[in-house]
């Protein structure tokens, strides 16, 4: 899902959040499923943060990047149903709000709903992602799981130079609890927010951390 520009946006993004201050823990969710970051990211995402340059920033955003973003809901038969398209909608509107100021917009190119009992756990994604993920890798495939366990609410691969076919390409694409979404059940974390970080692969924890409640805002 993304093209060496995106990969250069993502590096900055993850260093400038990597050096936020965390914030209290919340209980009942792990929060985020993702690994720490490969190392070769890391020394990139440094690198970037140590030149920054505010003016060539503000030029960046001025020249926008329009992201086709794919939402696929993804329930169990009990839940069928729990999530609209206007939560989903909602869900695009803060995605576009939140990174409109950095010069990258998205651009919804389908939606699509499933009952599937296995898929809707997140323990199955190796069979979900292939069948309905959509577009080419320059694009951004979200799968919102009704029934995500672990207490996670959402895992997102970090981004690599995938060929077409191979394993990396088919399981590109970000899993978030669906409850996640604006006006979702799942309180305090239902306002839309934790895709955002998600959806470009931004560390969750900063660079060191080692207990589990060293996070930064996603």
């Amino acid at each position: 899902m993304y093209s060496s520009i995106r990969s250069f946006a993502l590096c900055a993004l993850w260093a400038t959040s990597a050096l936020a201050a965390p914030p209290a823990t919340k209980p009942g969710y792990v929060r985020c499923g993702t690994n720490d970051p490969p190392a070769a990211l890391v020394e990139e995402a440094e690198a970037l943060s140590a030149k920054f340059d505010p003016q060539a920033a503000q030029a960046a955003a001025a020249a926008t990047l329009n992201v086709n973003i794919y939402f696929h809901v993804v329930e169990s038969a009990a839940k069928r149903g729990s999530l609209t398209q206007t939560q989903l909608n909602n869900q695009l509107t803060v995605l576009n709000r939140s990174y409109g100021p950095s010069g990258i917009a998205f651009t919804l190119a389908g939606t699509d709903f499933t009952v599937n009992d296995q898929w809707a756990t997140g323990n199955y994604d190796s069979a979900m992602k292939p069948a309905l993920r959509k577009g080419t890798y320059k694009d951004l495939n979200v799968y919102f799981l009704s029934d995500l366990g672990g207490g996670l609410l959402g895992v997102c691969p970090f981004p690599t130079n995938a060929p077409p076919g191979s394993s990396a390409y088919l399981q590109d694409g970000c899993e978030v609890l669906a409850q996640s979404v604006p006006n979702g059940t799942a309180a305090p974390f239902n306002q839309g927010g934790f895709i955002l970080h998600w959806s470009w692969g931004l560390g969750e924890r900063y660079p060191g951390a080692e207990d589990a409640d060293e996070w930064v805002p996603g």
